[in-house]
């Protein structure tokens, strides 16, 4: 199938898209230098996870961990402790893999080509070629679910998801390919959106097939859950528990002792959501008892402590709100 768009349409286009970029792009911290390590880390955060959650964690990420050398000495409690609230905490924990991999085996020096990244732990397609595009200059394209929305709107729905893959790299500025990757991402991150597209000031507008919102998509019921956590205080400190380190979720991090349904009135409620899941939440006075039945499975921790602990963010969230001020 050949590509719709003859070369002087798809220089036009390029230009477009950049001039778009250059005049519109969001100020985010990991935009503004090039360096590697950064681009990575901005990479890992923003999997799953949206640009306002990620600059957050982002800034104090940098702050605590300024270069690849101090990524790979920290341990690996600390790493997912200033993780929490992310959520995937597989990925943090293949960030510090690969940036042992770094400075051990590679003696500090990053790869220096998407292929060269795609054999570090936690690096697929997308973000291989997203770093060596953005921050070594590398002209290979990118698609992410902006750019994918995009070029199906441009282009028409494709079954052949390497359909996309083709049409980004034939539509690369290969004189700016990252600044070109990072314009596609944001046109899908701020005009060309789901639901409402923006159609009228879109730099795509002239080629665009559909210009307007395809039809909702069917979503999948989200499960309702209840949860119900125990808060115990003695002296300051609050009573924590430790995942299992072979749990499928969240393996190793600290939480409150879940306990069953009780019919005491909680302290506070919450709702909290992750991935296909919503819950509520109860937080209850712990019974005498179950301290006695954690022995040997539970800590007591101050607030200095656990604040620095690889907690899960439920419970840095619950803590943040009813744990003792000191």
């Amino acid at each position: 199938m050949a590509f719709p768009l003859s070369p002087r349409k798809t220089l036009k286009l390029r230009r477009a898209v950049l001039h778009f970029y250059d005049a519109s792009r969001r100020d985010l911290p990991w935009r503004r230098d090039r360096d590697p390590y950064r681009v990575w880390v901005s990479e890992i955060m923003l999997q799953q996870t949206r640009v306002a959650a990620a600059l957050h964690h982002y800034a104090r990420w940098i702050e605590r961990f300024p270069t690849v050398q101090h990524l790979a000495k920290a341990r690996a409690q600390s790493v997912l402790a200033l993780w929490s609230g992310l959520g995937y905490y597989h990925r943090a924990r293949r960030l510090h893999k690969a940036a042992k991999v770094i400075v051990r085996e590679r003696e500090g020096e990053f790869p220096c080509t998407a292929e060269q990244w795609r054999q570090l732990p936690g690096v697929g397609r997308y973000t291989a070629r997203a770093i060596a595009s953005i921050a070594l200059g590398e002209a290979v394209a990118v698609v992410d679910g902006n750019v994918e929305r995009v070029l199906d709107r441009m282009f028409g729905t494709s079954d052949d998801r390497e359909r996309n893959w083709q049409r980004a790299a034939a539509l690369l500025d290969r004189a700016r390919p990252g600044d070109f990757n990072q314009a596609m991402m944001e046109l899908g991150a701020t005009l060309c959106t789901p639901r409402a597209p923006q159609c009228l000031i879109c730099p795509l507008n002239d080629w665009c097939q559909s210009r307007g919102a395809e039809a909702p998509k069917p979503q999948p019921v989200r499960k309702q859950k209840q949860l119900h956590y125990a808060l115990a205080c003695e002296g300051g400190s609050v009573l924590l528990v430790q995942r299992s380190h072979d749990a499928k979720r969240m393996a190793g991090m600290w939480e409150l002792p879940e306990i069953n349904v009780t019919h005491d009135e909680p302290i506070a409620t919450f709702r909290h959501s992750i991935t296909d899941s919503d819950y509520l939440v109860a937080v209850h006075p712990v019974p005498g008892a179950l301290i006695q039945s954690l022995k040997g499975n539970a800590r007591w921790c101050s607030r200095k402590r656990w604040e620095k602990m690889a907690l899960t963010g439920l419970t840095r969230k619950v803590l943040r709100k009813l744990a003792p001020a000191t």
